[in-house]
């Protein structure tokens, strides 16, 4: 198991360098020049030309990617000109509540989504299959920043159950209680999309175990119903799900960039938004590298869960 580990470890450098050499790529394709952005209505030619070179803008884009890969490497991902602080501080401590709101959002629409899908396929053309494969093309059909809005129209001003905005109350709050007040709306948008998703094909993969010649044999043994559906065939089918999840993963951290946007989430997704308007490339780098690099990592967890799952993927 350690040895599959290291090898999908040694796998994932390629991998990076790849994204890294894309991201680096996206941001000098943007239009427009950084050093004009940053110094606004001072942005004189002496002034661009001197701001260039102390920025190194002035070298070719070979020689500025591999001074920052080689940056990057020693922990260094440069500092941020609007924020004027390494940008690895913030990054991080942006993507703290990205995490946690990503987190939330996965673990939701795994339970709810798998869940529905195990319902579905035992009911399977009868009343709860047809209500869960209707709520299921609802989902996927409803883009994520619509159904925020709607959220917040019902819950935070008509109902005023819950905030509307932000990670913890302005004044007063800070606690858990605050938080999960907090990341129920946000968290919930996110989730929708992806428990349909997970839904739909653990409904797919349940049929098509449900259908194996062993379930009949455990079924005609006399082994309660219960337990062939939760025992036998929900543990094969999670084989085929598990990597789904993984992929839905990257679904979340993605929409985490206009999510957290809608909710003022202060996350690093609201804080790339605010980087490429502000043209801040070496903060927009950096956001997206991690964003990229925890969607590589996530899914490495998957395909480990998938091989505890199923010993024979070894």
């Amino acid at each position: 198991m350690w040895l599959y580990i290291g090898k999908r470890l040694l796998a994932t450098v390629p991998i990076l360098l790849g994204l890294s050499v894309i991201v680096f790529a996206m941001m000098a394709a943007i239009p427009g020049d950084p050093a004009t952005a940053i110094l606004g209505s001072y942005a004189t030619p002496e002034n661009v030309e001197r701001l260039n070179r102390q920025l190194g803008l002035d070298r070719s884009l070979v020689e500025q990617y591999l001074t920052w890969l080689g940056n990057l490497l020693q922990g260094d991902m440069g500092r941020s000109y609007a924020l004027n602080r390494p940008v690895a501080d913030e990054v991080f401590e942006r993507f703290g509540a990205t995490l946690i709101l990503a987190g939330a959002s996965l673990l939701l629409c795994s339970l709810f989504g798998l869940l529905a899908g195990v319902i579905a396929a035992v009911g399977q053309f009868g009343w709860r299959d047809r209500i869960v494969t209707f709520l299921v093309l609802i989902g996927i059909s409803t883009p994520s920043f619509w159904l925020g809005l709607l959220l917040i129209m019902l819950f935070a001003v008509e109902l005023q159950w819950l905030p509307a905005s932000g990670m913890y109350a302005i004044y007063g709050g800070g606690g858990p209680l605050d938080l999960l007040a907090h990341l129920a709306l946000p968290a919930i948008t996110l989730a929708v999309v992806a428990t349909a998703v997970i839904a739909r094909l653990t409904r797919t993969a349940m049929l098509e175990v449900l259908r194996q010649d062993y379930v009949r044999t455990a079924r005609a043994k006399g082994v309660s119903e219960r337990r062939v559906i939760y025992r036998h065939a929900f543990k094969s089918a999670l084989v085929a799900v598990i990597p789904v999840i993984g992929i839905q993963t990257g679904f979340v951290l993605g929409g985490a960039v206009y999510i957290e946007t809608v909710f003022q989430w202060p996350g690093i997704g609201r804080m790339l938004v605010n980087a490429i308007s502000t043209r801040d490339l070496l903060l927009v780098q950096g956001g997206v590298l991690v964003v990229a690099a925890s969607y590589v990592f996530f899914n490495l967890l998957a395909d480990v869960a998938q091989t505890l799952v199923d010993p024979r993927l070894r």
